[in-house]
C-alpha cells in the first residue's frame, strides 16, 4: 500500500478518534427538567460549542423554563390579537381591527429575542403547536367571538397575568443569576403594561355595551 492510498485511511482514524474524545468528555444526555430546553449536553453533530456560559446547570434550569414558558405565552398571544382581530365586527370594527395589529407589533420582537436568549445561553426553544399550547399561559379561543367587550375584557385578564408573570420571572432570574434577562423581563413588563391601559381605555365607553 503506497503512503498516498493510507492518507484517507489515517484522516479517518485520526477523526474517529477525535469524535471519540469528544463524546467521553462531553456525553448525550436526554434533556432534563419541565421544559425540556438543555441542549448542551445533547450528543448531536455541531453542538461542540453550546453551553451555558456562566450559569450553572441549576441556574440555567431555572431560567430556561422561564423562557419557554414566556416564549410560547407571547407566540399565544400573538395568535390570540391576530385571531380578534379576523373576528371582531360591529361598529368597533374598524378601531380595534387597526389597533389590535398595532399592538402586535409591539409584541412580535419578544418572541425572537426571548428563543434567541434561550439559545444563547444553551437551550433549545420549543416550536411544536402542542408544546406552545402546553407551556403558554394564554389560550387561543378555537371559537368565534365577535363582541368587542367580550374581546377586549377577555385580553385584559390575560395580559394582567402576562404582566405579572413577567415580574415574577424577573425577579426569579435575577436570584438565579442572569439579570439579562431580568432585563429583558422587565422591559417586556412595561411594553404589556401600556397595552393593557390603552385596552382598558376603550373598554370605557358606553357605546361597547
Amino acid at each position: 500500500m503506497t503512503k498516498k492510498s493510507k492518507a484517507p485511511e489515517q484522516a479517518k482514524a485520526k477523526a474517529a478518534s477525535q469524535a471519540s474524545k469528544a463524546k467521553a468528555a462531553k456525553p448525550g444526555v436526554v434533556p432534563s427538567g419541565e421544559a425540556k430546553a438543555d441542549a448542551a449536553h445533547l450528543d448531536t453533530a455541531f453542538n461542540a460549542l453550546v453551553d451555558h456560559n456562566y450559569l450553572t446547570e441549576q441556574e440555567f434550569t431555572t431560567v430556561a423554563e422561564t423562557l419557554q414558558r414566556n416564549l410560547a405565552t407571547s407566540i399565544s398571544l400573538y395568535l390570540k390579537f391576530k385571531k380578534y382581530h379576523w373576528d371582531i365586527r360591529g361598529r368597533f370594527f374598524r378601531d380595534l381591527h387597526l389597533a389590535y395589529d398595532e399592538f402586535i407589533e409591539k409584541i412580535f420582537p419578544s418572541i425572537d429575542e426571548q428563543a434567541e436568549r434561550l439559545v444563547a445561553l444553551g437551550g433549545s426553544p420549543i416550536a411544536a403547536p402542542s408544546d406552545i399550547e402546553r407551556y403558554s399561559v394564554v389560550k387561543v379561543p378555537n371559537e368565534t367571538v365577535r363582541d368587542a367587550r367580550a374581546q377586549l375584557a377577555d385580553l385584559v385578564n390575560d395580559l394582567t397575568r402576562v404582566s405579572r408573570g413577567y415580574r415574577d420571572d424577573s425577579q426569579t432570574v435575577d436570584e438565579a443569576n442572569d439579570p439579562a434577562t431580568a432585563d429583558m423581563y422587565n422591559g417586556y413588563a412595561a411594553t404589556i403594561d401600556m397595552i393593557r391601559w390603552m385596552l382598558q381605555a376603550i373598554m370605557d365607553d358606553d357605546r361597547l355595551n
